[in-house]
């Protein structure tokens, strides 16, 4: 496949060095470059393939000098096992609705996110997010983004109450989780673990091979629960090898 190349050459930047989020006494640092606007969308796949995330308009990835926990992860689709945990929360979770909707920031997904930040992840660098951050987390971006909206079953004829989002990039071999959240206090749901089966069902439905999940740290308590989908793609120096 020939490789897309940019119109314009692209600048990567090193952020300065910080503690580390995920490992106690680490430091790190990243890798980042602005996605250009006019074809933010053809980089952001290329970029993606190579490790990187993305965030608004910036793509970044793990440059740590001393430590090389981080790894991207992916799910093969066409290989993905649902095993007997994953259909427990698939089966859990069948009563909720799912809308595709615009990547456009509404006060309801809003009032999730600060109840989400402020139970699972206290003191952390997104808790004092406001209203102006959410939307441009958001909406400002180039690239083909969606969000994923999912209901409790409605009493009326009205919209049921939101109780988890996703924001997903849609890539041309794949199904990119930007950032998932969900409400803090149904954590019999396991609703991370079910946006994850949802994303691969709905990639099987429309032929996309890969989910991908963003990084993985072996040993971080944050980011074990990455480790129950199996098979797993990392990322290494060499290209995508498959864990068993």
């Amino acid at each position: 496949m020939t490789q897309h190349i940019p119109t314009r050459q692209l600048r990567f930047f090193m952020t300065a060095t910080a503690p580390c989020p995920y490992l106690p006494g680490k430091t790190e640092r990243k890798v980042f470059a602005n996605l250009p606007f006019s074809d933010g969308a053809h980089v952001n796949d290329e970029l993606t393939v190579s490790g990187f995330r993305r965030s608004q308009n910036i793509a970044y990835r793990p440059a740590c000098e001393a430590c090389e926990a981080c790894v991207s992860v992916r799910l093969p689709v066409p290989d993905f096992a649902f095993g007997r945990s994953h259909r427990r929360v698939l089966n859990r979770n069948d009563d909720l609705s799912r809308a595709l909707v615009e990547a456009e920031a509404t006060t309801e997904q809003f009032d999730l996110l600060r109840r989400y930040l402020h139970a699972r992840h206290p003191g952390g660098g997104m808790t004092d997010m406001g209203w102006l951050d959410y939307v441009a987390m958001v909406e400002d971006t180039a690239v083909r983004t969606h969000l994923i909206e999912y209901r409790l079953p409605s009493p009326d004829d009205g919209p049921g109450d939101l109780v988890a989002v996703t924001l997903t990039d849609l890539l041309r071999d794949g199904l990119s989780m930007v950032y998932s959240f969900y409400d803090p206090t149904m954590e019999r749901r396991s609703l991370g673990r079910f946006a994850i089966l949802d994303h691969v069902r709905q990639a099987a439905i429309v032929g996309l091979p890969f989910v991908y999940l963003g990084y993985w740290v072996q040993g971080s308590p944050k980011m074990d629960y990455k480790a129950d989908f199996r098979p797993m793609e990392v990322l290494r120096p060499l290209g995508w090898e498959r864990l068993d």
